[in-house]
């Protein structure tokens, strides 16, 4: 309050000051409910727009990968078509093989590579033994000596187990 302001009593015993006090206080708490509503309608946003990117990730998160798969694609069916005109097979077997190294590398610029198994030992958190044979000369009792189907990991994670035939000890 300025120096000519004279602070009246009311009736309760408060002076003007105090009311002029209260009003600035209605004022503060008029302008914190706002600043709230606008903080939880931007919470609002924050949350569709996070939901929407999910989406999206989820959507569209193959498209890198499937970007490098679409040569390959292109170059199995151009080996197709020269098998069916009679070109060389050289030729045709020549193209499969450069379409599989494709395909290899496009995998493993995603992150994507082969579990190497044959020769290592049976490891089941990689590997899925779909029989066992008696050891062969020359390997380690535990050790896979065929890999029926190749498996791949993707960074830390198996997206398919080895499956592989497992040289068994002596019981």
């Amino acid at each position: 309050m300025g120096p000519n302001v004279v602070a009246e009593e009311s009736e309760d015993g408060e002076s003007g000051e105090s009311l002029t006090e209260e009003v600035d206080l209605e004022a503060r708490v008029s302008e914190l409910e706002e600043e709230l509503q606008y903080a939880k309608a931007e919470t609002v946003n924050i949350a569709q727009r996070a939901a929407r990117d999910r989406s999206e990730a989820l959507k569209y998160g193959g498209a890198s990968l499937a970007r490098s798969l679409i040569p390959a694609v292109d170059h199995l069916s151009k080996a197709l078509e020269a098998t069916e005109i009679g070109e060389g097979t050289d030729s045709v077997i020549a193209g499969v093989r450069l379409t599989l190294e494709g395909l290899r590398s496009s995998l493993e610029s995603e992150g994507i590579k082969e579990i190497q198994a044959l020769g290592n030992d049976f490891d089941p958190t990689c590997m899925e033994a779909i029989a066992t044979v008696p050891c062969p000369e020359g390997e380690n009792p535990g050790s896979v000596i065929e890999v029926i189907e190749t498996g791949y990991r993707m960074h830390d994670r198996i997206l398919r187990a080895s499956k592989v035939i497992v040289a068994e000890g002596d019981s």
